[in-house]
């Protein structure tokens, strides 16, 4: 019995489709070792000769660099933790107001002056002159607020002291709204 036809389909059909599998596996098979052939030169020549001592010196050399900045990295992190726990015992917050303490004075010479830490703590401080003299106050300042009356020179210094965070900020957006345009 001779086969005329295999899947139902002719005998000669299936063989064409056969070869060209064939032929396509076949050039599938010469592109990749043509790949593979490249890569080996690169490799070889990347881990041959002098240049590979070269390469191998580069690479410990900078894997040694590598790990001296992460040590600095540790060192820095390890001090700006350190620094921002002075930071937050400065007195970073300030307000001033100047004014004129008596009816028959000029220039405002007198004035208050508020310095706070990040906790809203601190002092203000008031100075008063007059043609007799210079009267100076200071009162404490616990988170925002003092146990001792405030006059309302004092009270705005302090109100500045706790709202320059804003100002600064709007000064900041300001700025990087006029570079914009």
């Amino acid at each position: 019995m001779i086969l005329t036809s295999v899947f139902g389909m002719p005998l000669e059909l299936v063989l064409v489709i056969l070869i060209l599998l064939i032929i396509i596996l076949f050039v599938g098979l010469v592109l990749t070792f043509s790949k593979l052939q490249r890569i080996s030169r690169k490799y070889y020549t990347l881990t041959s000769g002098k240049q590979a001592r070269d390469l191998e010196h580069i690479m410990l050399s900078r894997f040694k660099e590598m790990d001296k900045v992460k040590a600095r990295m540790k060192r820095f992190s390890k001090e700006h933790r350190t620094f921002q726990g002075h930071l937050d015992s400065c007195y970073n917050k300030f307000g001033l107001v100047k004014y004129d303490a008596f009816d028959n004075m000029a220039g405002e010479l007198s004035y208050s002056l508020a310095l706070l830490n990040s906790e809203n703590s601190g002092f203000v401080i008031s100075s008063m002159h007059s043609k007799e003299g210079c009267f100076s106050y200071a009162k404490e300042v616990i988170k925002g607020e003092s146990y001792l009356a405030l006059s309302n020179e004092e009270k705005e210094a302090i109100s500045k002291a706790l709202t320059i965070d804003e100002e600064i900020q709007k000064m900041v957006d300001e700025t990087e709204q006029e570079d914009i345009m």
